[in-house]
């Protein structure tokens, strides 16, 4: 009974903390579109604003989560990282946004969202 709950409360605190991170992807991805309003922004500025959002989103959840763990914190970084690339994925497939990325762009985005995680979860 105890190891349910203990794994229960894993899940939990791993569904908290991904919340979080969508919570801050929203707001710095709200933050990018005002800039982009404002400044009239390139398209490679604006590539190069969602990849550091997903590496700051990701960190920040490595980071949270390798604190909550007593051990192993990198792999829970990594962990953080990858479920937090394929929700990520998962919202790009549903909502049709998938048209003209390569697989190359998902890649990279997965690699990114993984290490960034991974340090996180290390410097934690």
């Amino acid at each position: 009974m105890d190891k349910v709950l203990h794994r229960n409360s894993k899940a939990i605190v791993i569904l908290k903390i991904l919340i979080i991170t969508y919570i801050i992807t929203g707001l710095l991805l709200l933050l990018l579109s005002f800039l982009m309003l404002k400044l009239d922004l390139s398209n490679a500025i604006l590539s190069g604003g969602i990849v550091m959002i997903y590496i700051l989103s990701s960190f920040i959840g490595g980071l949270l989560l390798g604190k909550k763990a007593e051990q192993k914190r990198f792999l829970w970084g990594l962990v953080m990282g990858a479920v937090y690339f394929v929700i990520l994925l998962l919202i790009s497939v549903l909502g049709n946004t998938m048209a003209g990325i390569d697989t190359n762009q998902i890649f990279s985005s997965m690699l990114i969202c993984l290490f960034s995680g991974m340090l996180g979860g290390m410097i934690s």
